[in-house]
């Protein structure tokens, strides 16, 4: 056994570990030389040893295929609402139902009115206030006592419709140790809170029922309970039960989630007349994979919460899953075209900040720092400007358009030590109107990379300007090699003709040189103050805006006595612009 402890002035000690160090197992392949840890994984069992789990049951969900979103329930009124450290007041929840509405939700779960003074009175609030949309149906949430059932139902007085949702712990172990109660019993106390449900409510209050920890009930056992339910709330298809299966806990993988909820899907009696729901929570981080395999599975609705706020490690992320299926080609039929207004609201009215890696919703979910994808992404945005009529969305690295969920494409390439020249260049063209020629740009990306490894920074689009201007701009006007006055004209028979004045440090005086256009004289004129060679190798400008009044940008990479360097040069004037990018090289070489 050893531990390790080391520790960087600044950086936290690391923890103490026990590295492994036991045989590697025998039956382990060549390439896997990982040891028996110490932790003790022997005190857990599978899944398969916790409940029984219908694998041999016809599976149809592994070729199934999404075509239509599900009914969409959002519970951050109950469900993540109980989660905070700082519960929401009624202001706050306000806000919250009102963002819900306004996404298009139909079917929101309110509160947990019997829980506590403040979610009771929250439901009067959007009674008396008229709030709730006529064709929004509001939930309220009960457990199956009489006491708890009345209360709920004086909260919703007033309202045309209504869901109540009925629900108690039905696994072996809240059985025997949280309501200590057999099968019978708990029967029995379902179905005295369903009959007492069923005589308070009116025509338009319709009931779902949840049998909790349902990953770890008996399969038998939790076809009775939703079955004697669906018989004795008389569900019919024009007024459906909601049969809700939660996985409270997650105990396995996806798949065998799957597999539970296609076997209530098939076995579940007047299914016609049953809406089957899931609550998938995310304890192995596996929460938008259950929902999306329960739905291919049979489920028609689906609770979560935005960006998947709730108990432990969360509900099901809405947003996640909305926007999976928007990626996919399916209306998620919800609303996040201002993805960062949502998340604002909720991070106020939650307290809690979302992850800037949050999928979709993050501040840096559509921001490349890495060099190869800033490549990619930066040619896929060429070909979009090439093929402007193309509808199809097909960029590399980006799953979505950010533009769908009113993201602009600003924050899409961002620069840093581990970025390359294609999103440096990004940057300079989107944010300055640079287009730098490719050879220019490995140039540059030594000059930044320099300047990000010595800051430890990321590089804004202002740093970048300030660094291509230093070195490539400032020195065409301020340099030791500086032009003070110059002309030139065509003289005939295609020959241009330059005259200047070039101060070279303390020394000034008069210069000339003649070529087939006016860079190629003023270098002949500056061979001939300098003494060495000066030659055009490679030549580009372009506007860098579109209109009239837009300057020039021009790129020379010239040859100065046997050097290779790029300048830079800016201008109304494209000629000015010119010499002064071959007075840059100049200077720079």
């Amino acid at each position: 056994m050893s531990s390790v402890r080391s520790a960087t002035r600044g950086f936290p000690v690391l923890p103490a570990l026990r590295t492994p160090q036991g045989p590697v197992p025998a039956d382990a392949p060549a390439w896997n030389p990982q040891r028996p840890s110490s932790m003790p994984h022997h005190r857990y069992r599978s899944a398969f040893d916790r409940v029984d789990i219908p694998v041999d049951a016809p599976r149809d969900w592994p070729s199934a295929r999404f075509t239509e979103a599900p009914l969409w329930v959002p519970v951050d009124l109950r469900d993540g609402n109980q989660a905070l450290a700082e519960p929401m007041d009624t202001p706050r929840k306000r806000l919250m139902f009102d963002l819900l509405v306004a996404m298009g939700y139909k079917e929101i779960e309110i509160g947990y009115p019997s829980a506590s003074r403040t979610d009771f009175d929250f439901v009067r609030h959007l009674v008396t206030d008229g709030a709730v949309p006529d064709d929004v149906t509001v939930v309220v949430f009960t457990p199956a006592r009489a006491d708890l059932i009345d209360r709920t139902f004086a909260s919703i007085e007033g309202l045309s419709r209504a869901m109540v949702h009925l629900y108690i712990p039905t696994a072996p172990t809240w059985r025997d140790v949280v309501l200590k109660r057999d099968r019978a019993q708990v029967v029995r106390t379902v179905r005295e809170a369903a009959t007492r449900m069923a005589r308070l409510a009116h025509d338009g209050v319709r009931f779902e029922f949840s049998p909790e920890v349902f990953v770890l009930t008996e399969p038998d056992f939790v076809l009775e309970l939703c079955d004697g339910l669906t018989e004795l709330w008389d569900a019919s298809p024009d007024r459906p039960v909601v049969h809700n299966l939660p996985a409270t806990v997650e105990i396995g993988t996806p798949n065998l989630y799957a597999d539970q909820i296609e076997y209530m899907h098939r076995n579940l009696a007047r299914r016609d007349a049953v809406i089957l729901s899931v609550h998938p929570h995310n304890d192995r981080g596996t929460g938008v994979a259950c929902a999306e395999l329960a739905v291919l599975a049979g489920a028609q609705r689906v609770e979560g919460c935005l960006f998947g706020n709730g108990e432990r490690t969360g509900n099901v992320d809405l947003v996640t899953l909305a926007l999976n299926l928007h990626a996919q080609g399916v209306d998620p039929m919800v609303d996040f075209s201002d993805i960062d207004g949502i998340r604002r609201t909720v991070e106020h009215c939650n307290r809690l900040a979302v992850p800037p890696r949050h999928p979709y919703g993050g501040d840096l979910v559509h921001t490349a720092f890495s060099g190869t994808h800033q490549d990619a992404i930066g040619k896929g945005f060429a070909h979009r400007a090439a093929h402007p009529h193309e509808e199809r969305w097909d960029v590399p690295y980006l799953p979505i358009d950010p533009a769908d969920v009113g993201r602009t494409y600003e924050a899409v390439i961002r620069v840093n030590s581990q970025s390359g020249k294609g999103g440096m260049a990004y940057l300079l063209a989107a944010e300055h109107g640079l287009d730098l020629p490719a050879r220019m740009r490995s140039d540059y990306y030594r000059a930044v990379q320099e300047w990000t490894d010595a800051t430890g920074r990321e590089a804004t689009a202002e740093d970048l300007w300030e660094l291509f201007s230093a070195a490539y701009l400032v020195p065409g006007t301020d340099g030791e090699v500086a032009l003070t006055a110059w002309t030139t004209e065509l003289t005939g028979a295609g020959e241009h003709r330059f005259v200047c004045t070039l101060r070279i440090g303390e020394r000034e005086a008069d210069y000339e040189g003649t070529g087939n256009g006016p860079l190629s004289a003023f270098t002949h004129a500056l061979s001939a103050a300098l003494g060495t060679p000066v030659d055009v190798l490679d030549y580009t400008e372009h506007a860098t805006a579109p209109g009239a009044g837009s300057a020039a940008t021009a790129y020379v990479e010239c040859e100065v006595g046997g050097a290779r360097v790029w300048g830079a040069g800016q201008d109304g004037s494209v000629l000015t612009a010119s010499v002064r990018a071959v007075l840059a090289a100049v200077n720079r070489a």
